[in-house]
């Protein structure tokens, strides 16, 4: 039996960057929008798993990519905290990722900024909310179902946005996804009495070390001075079986975070000589798995297509790892092939995979998508129909309005 049942125009499921991009983006549109985030704050992997780099906007030669709620995003994120965008970036040429149109930023008070800007466009937010089913009909999301202190509870909306970073509702509705490999990192705040200047300001500085990654053939590696760290005498299978993992389930997620912590314990136990001048101060409140799952859309963005242009283009993403290098992303990425025409997906699983995954899971994309996905959702409800069914011509046209970069030749 359902405690409570909640109607809105656009409910956005997720409130990580790309949920927040398109809660603002349907609400300035003045819809209602409720948006369901499973834990008591906003952020996702940006905060709660401590992923606090924002991650250029520009492509590496002084040239601005992304507009829009992105960089709105961007400048929020350092006004209750510290952080600064590098003052040189338009005239870098091949710039290296710091040197970019970027900022680090304080979790905790991007949190709190973030929530204002909601609040203040009268989103519905719901906290310790969690998505346990969805139920479809006749190729819709008639409604999500949820748990919370109340209760069971039932969402109803004309629109329903994906941006939980897992595809949710695609696998809860049974629709196509794939899934995502991922290799282990380890993140955490911590104070250090020999950083005079830390990433936080004086003593507070970031702990972060990659495990482990892919080679060329899919091999797990790591470098010979982490495996002694923290590996030393286990044989490659076993270092394998603890810091690699492909989609996501209850016992991976688990095992996942568990290692995660014993490399952060290892880290802390290894010199106890200086436990009063370096420690921990804050650990991730999520699993800081970057790929989890991709839906299966009506185009699947691949490795390669930086080289291609859409008609149906709705957005630009540089790309943070090679400065010069771009993508377009067709409107047809970010909902489903078949099976759910009032859905739509924002972030880490919108329909990419190989090399475009990597490009586009990370936060400025995540807001770009969020963003486009808000608009069209209010689009469609303003002409009575699915999300699906809109002209993608029309809603370019209205992005353009708000400042966009459709094309890579807008660049």
């Amino acid at each position: 039996m359902n405690s409570f049942e909640k109607s809105c125009t656009v409910a956005v499921v997720g409130g990580g960057i790309a949920g927040i991009a398109a809660a603002l983006a349907a609400a300035r549109c003045g819809k209602k929008v409720i948006l369901l985030e499973k834990s008591c704050v906003l952020g996702g992997l940006a905060t709660n798993g401590l992923i606090y780099i924002y991650l250029p906007l520009c492509d590496g030669n002084g040239r601005q990519v992304i507009y829009g709620i992105a960089e709105e995003l961007l400048h929020d994120s350092i006004t209750l905290g510290p952080g600064d965008v590098p003052p040189n970036w338009r005239n870098e040429k091949n710039a290296i990722e710091p040197k970019r149109y970027r900022c680090t930023f304080s979790p905790a008070s991007f949190m709190l900024s973030a929530e204002k800007l909601l609040l203040d466009c009268g989103v519905d937010i719901w906290y310790d909310t969690l998505l346990t089913d969805v139920c479809c009909k006749n190729d819709r999301v008639e409604f999500v179902e949820v748990c919370n202190e109340s209760g069971k509870g039932r969402i109803y909306a004309d629109t329903f946005i994906d941006a939980s970073g897992s595809a949710i509702i695609a696998r809860r509705a049974n629709l196509p996804c794939f899934e995502g490999k991922n290799s282990m990192a380890a993140w955490a705040l911590e104070y250090d009495s020999n950083a005079e200047q830390g990433a936080f300001g004086r003593y507070f500085d970031s702990f972060a070390v990659a495990m482990s990654a892919f080679d060329a053939e899919s091999k797990v590696s790591m470098t010979e001075t982490v495996r002694k760290k923290y590996y030393d005498g286990m044989s490659v299978e076993k270092i394998a079986e603890l810091t690699a993992s492909t989609g996501a389930s209850g016992r991976i997620v688990s095992d996942f975070i568990l290692e995660n912590h014993r490399i952060l314990r290892r880290h802390y136990e290894i010199d106890r000589t200086y436990r009063n001048s370096l420690f921990p101060v804050k650990i991730a409140n999520m699993p800081q798995i970057r790929k989890l799952y991709a839906v299966k859309g009506a185009y699947l963005l691949d490795s390669g297509d930086d080289e291609k242009s859409f008609d149906d283009s709705v957005g630009v993403a540089c790309d943070w790892r090679k400065p010069g290098k771009l993508w377009e992303i067709p409107y047809r990425s970010l909902y489903a092939a078949n099976g759910a025409e009032n859905l739509l997906f924002a972030g880490r699983s919108i329909s990419s995979v190989g090399d475009a995954w990597e490009a586009t899971r990370v936060i400025p994309v995540a807001a770009l998508t969020g963003e486009i996905t808000g608009v069209a959702s209010a689009m469609a409800h303003d002409r009575n129909i699915s999300v699906v069914e809109l002209n993608s011509s029309e809603l370019q046209n209205v992005l353009h309005k708000r400042n966009i970069r459709l094309f890579k030749s807008e660049i």
